[in-house]
């Protein structure tokens, strides 16, 4: 039984800055950020989104038949709002879900979604009928004027796993491995994140290289049978740091097709930032709609999470898949607010964080259909627009 990716949606803020424009603030040359790094755009986050409205908003775009016959919603994050209640079941309110379900939230860093999508498998597997939604959801922050500020982003990717997908067929072979290190931590003091970005980034590429040739030793399979090899991008540049580290000075054909579908994968995280646990998945949506795939071939899949976990796995693109991905997401993008780097350091301080306080936002600004509306006794408070 085939079972894997049936339909995916993405979604993020309304407003965004330009690289140009943190580049001039902080006086840095445009290029540190714009090559170095590999970002055009940042996604900016008000005060009136959070992981929960951007579940909601990638959700919602899936189709409404399908939405209908979920029995498991998973949420993917590490930007979780509440120590106890699991984030989705406010989801499953926004989006009118069944009752009869079941509805957690799983963590490991970036890596949980992919946790959650074998995990879904599991479940098809016992029970072809049932469909999961797993939703990566998060905001990646760093602080103002910190090293990690251009690698900040938000988002979410929401998939639905199903028998007989109509996407992505998910192949049997998968490597996981795991390390207890401190490349990435976030305190549960600390609304930023703390990184070692020059550790992370050679335990990311360490991380790949292990699984990817495990993978081929029990598979025996090659370069040759990959018509792409995608990576989670906490910033764009760190998926060519994995695939130059495989690749080396491999000029072939196949080499050169595998750098050519990077540069695709690569095309909507340069406009949005990181999206932690959705960087990967986002990566598929751009490849799927800016690369040079075709029904039948196989991708492969690099999923990491700092702490660290890492899982190579692979997957064979199934016919029709162009109409399962939802709109161009590239489109979609253009309709977004640019702000100023002013107003991104008043919305980036404003975030509802770890006030116990009353408050309640102002949303008339944002054109979201969901929105965070403030806190009440405690509670959070959402509206649907």
């Amino acid at each position: 039984m085939r079972i894997g990716i049936d339909e995916m949606a993405f979604a993020t803020t309304p407003f965004y800055f330009e690289m140009d424009d943190l580049a001039a603030a902080r006086g840095e040359d445009p290029n540190k950020y714009k090559i170095g790094i590999g970002q055009d755009r940042q996604a900016v986050v008000p005060p009136t989104q959070d992981i929960v409205t951007l579940g909601a908003q990638a959700a919602v775009k899936l189709s409404a038949t399908a939405l209908k016959r979920v029995s498991t919603l998973i949420v993917a994050t590490e930007s979780g709002i509440d120590h106890s209640k699991a984030s989705g079941i406010y989801i499953k309110h926004l989006l009118g879900l069944n009752d009869y379900i079941r509805v957690v939230e799983t963590k490991e860093a970036c890596y949980s979604a992919t946790a959650a999508l074998q995990f879904a498998r599991g479940i098809v597997a016992l029970n072809p009928q049932e469909v999961v939604l797993i939703i990566a959801a998060d905001i990646a922050r760093y602080g103002l004027n910190t090293p990690g500020e251009v690698t900040q982003g938000a988002g979410a990717v929401a998939m639905l796993i199903s028998a007989d997908p109509h996407v992505l067929a998910v192949e049997p072979v998968s490597v996981p491995y795991t390390q207890d290190l401190m490349d990435f931590w976030r305190p549960l003091y600390a609304e930023n994140a703390h990184v070692d970005g020059k550790y992370s980034n050679q335990v990311y590429v360490d991380f790949f290289l292990k699984t990817y040739h495990r993978y081929q030793q029990i598979t025996g399979r090659t370069l040759a049978d990959f018509a792409a090899l995608i990576f989670h991008l906490p910033y764009t540049k760190m998926g060519k740091k994995g695939l130059e580290g495989l690749l080396g000075d491999d000029h072939s054909n196949i080499a050169q097709r595998l750098r050519s579908n990077l540069q695709a994968e690569q095309t909507l995280s340069r406009q949005v930032g990181n999206l932690y646990t959705g960087s990967l998945y986002l990566g598929l949506l751009s490849l799927l709609q800016n690369g040079d795939v075709q029904p039948g071939e196989r991708i492969g899949l690099f999923s990491y999470g700092s702490g660290a976990e890492g899982e190579f796995y692979s997957g064979i693109l199934q016919p029709g898949y162009r109409d399962r991905i939802g709109e161009d997401q590239l489109t979609a993008l253009t309709g977004r607010q640019r702000v100023s780097i002013e107003e991104y350091e008043r919305l980036f301080n404003g975030q509802l964080g770890m006030s116990a306080a009353d408050i309640e936002f102002d949303v008339s600004n944002d054109p979201s259909p969901f929105v965070l509306t403030g806190q009440k006794n405690f509670k959070r408070l959402y509206r649907i627009q």
